[in-house]
């Protein structure tokens, strides 16, 4: 690691964040030796991103700290058609209003993490539906289509899965990886853009960017892919009970942002302190070590840091603030995630399991059901008697809100309006 010049490349290989990369000692000369860009793509198929991308927006992070320009591209145009990689089955087309309403949301994220501007390391946020849109079926065959074999595009991981599955992959698919080529290439004629970035499931898929690019530019392109991180138990990142921990404040507060990287696995404090903060590797080193009450002080910090990125620090330090009051202290804290509830359903009294289900702290009613039944489910910090219980006004403060509790971590106000 230390045989890295480069401050990007020793930064992002001592944190563990890079899975493969393209003649590395190659990329860290020229990375030493000047301003730099590099992209990632992501597609506008949500009006925000989840936790699941922030490991390639750190990578993007990194770069511009370390003195180059990163680009963000939006996938206005390969939306349309949807990345088949890891799914068995083809995506629900998106209309053009809707894919730009969702890269409008997504933009609000990446706001936090970079700076954008005109200057030569200010981020870009560029959308490939400008030159994709553009594009003429018979000159796509001719000029880029001849330099794919499709032999090699059905040993791609994304079409060779759904094969294997006997899933069906549309035409409009297996198009996916030639457009994400060609991506590479308008985006270093455009930008002089040398470097593509993503998950280790889009090796296959920036090799053939890079190889295009060699072909028709003589460019010198590389590929430089991240771990695809799971936690340690092997579940995938960013799923709890509740859905996916999305980014954008709107989707999941921040708050229960807090929360999801408070509750993480002992196992992963240390990796996920190198990957999605910028703390110090000798202090994250120091709290990674750490045991018992000790440990959890280190999960409180991760969180916070994670948080401050993300949310901005004030949210961060109030979402801090809220759980050492409401578990420390036991107080009812303002800024709890807040469910609105029609008045007239709690007057005559409301089935516990239904209002549970009805506050996202249940998948479903019949979870509920055994969450109140295996003793997790609290109404204003007592417990439920059981899965026939009722919840009224009658337990709401002056205020009009009801403290439900599922387990010890999450919690959630019900307001009657």
């Amino acid at each position: 690691m230390s045989a890295f010049k480069s401050d990007f490349m020793r930064t992002v290989h001592e944190r563990g964040m890079v899975h493969q990369c393209s003649d590395a000692a190659r990329l860290d000369a020229l990375l030493s030796s000047g301003v730099r860009t590099a992209y990632i793509g992501f597609d506008c198929t949500a009006d925000s991103l989840h936790v699941g991308s922030l490991l390639q927006i750190m990578m993007l992070r990194w770069w511009q700290k370390c003195g180059h320009k990163p680009i963000v591209l939006m996938g206005g145009g390969t939306t349309k058609i949807g990345d088949p990689s890891g799914r068995d089955e083809t995506r629900q087309l998106l209309t053009d209003e809707l894919i730009a309403a969702n890269m409008a949301g997504i933009r609000r994220v990446f706001d936090k993490y970079l700076t954008f501007g005109t200057g030569t390391t200010d981020a870009a946020m560029v959308n490939n539906a400008d030159w994709l849109d553009e594009l003429r079926y018979i000159p796509l065959l001719r000029d880029v289509g001849r330099h794919f074999s499709v032999n090699r595009m059905l040993t791609m991981d994304s079409v060779k899965l759904r094969l294997e599955r006997d899933q069906p992959l549309t035409f409009l698919e297996f198009n996916y990886m030639i457009l994400q080529s060609y991506d590479y290439v308008e985006l270093w004629k455009r930008h002089k853009c040398m470097v593509q970035m993503g998950g280790s499931d889009q090796w296959g898929n920036i090799i053939m960017g890079a190889d295009l690019g060699r072909r028709l530019e003589s460019a010198e392109l590389f590929a430089l892919t991240t771990p695809l991180i799971a936690t340690s138990s092997g579940a995938k990142m960013g799923k709890t009970a509740a859905g996916a921990v999305w980014l954008n404040a709107e989707r999941v507060t921040a708050y229960d942002f807090w929360q999801y990287w408070r509750n993480v696995e002992d196992a992963d404090v240390g990796r996920f302190m190198r990957t999605f903060t910028e703390l110090p590797m000798d202090e994250v080193a120091r709290l990674e070590k750490l045991q018992g009450a000790e440990l959890n002080e280190a999960k409180k910090i991760l969180a916070t840091e994670i948080t401050k990125l993300c949310h901005g620090a004030a949210a961060a330090n109030e979402a801090a603030e809220t759980a050492r009051r409401t578990f420390e202290e036991g107080a009812l804290a303002e800024s709890l995630p807040t469910v609105d509830l029609p008045r007239a359903r709690l007057e005559g009294g409301l089935p516990a399991f239904e209002l549970f289900a009805d506050a996202k702290l249940a998948e479903s009613r019949s979870e509920a059901r055994r969450l109140i039944k295996g003793g997790g489910a609290r109404v204003n910090d007592k417990p439920v008697a059981s899965d026939t219980a009722t919840v009224s006004l009658a337990d709401a403060d002056s205020e009009g809100r009801i403290k439900l509790s599922a387990g010890r971590k999450r919690h959630v106000l019900v307001r009657a309006v």
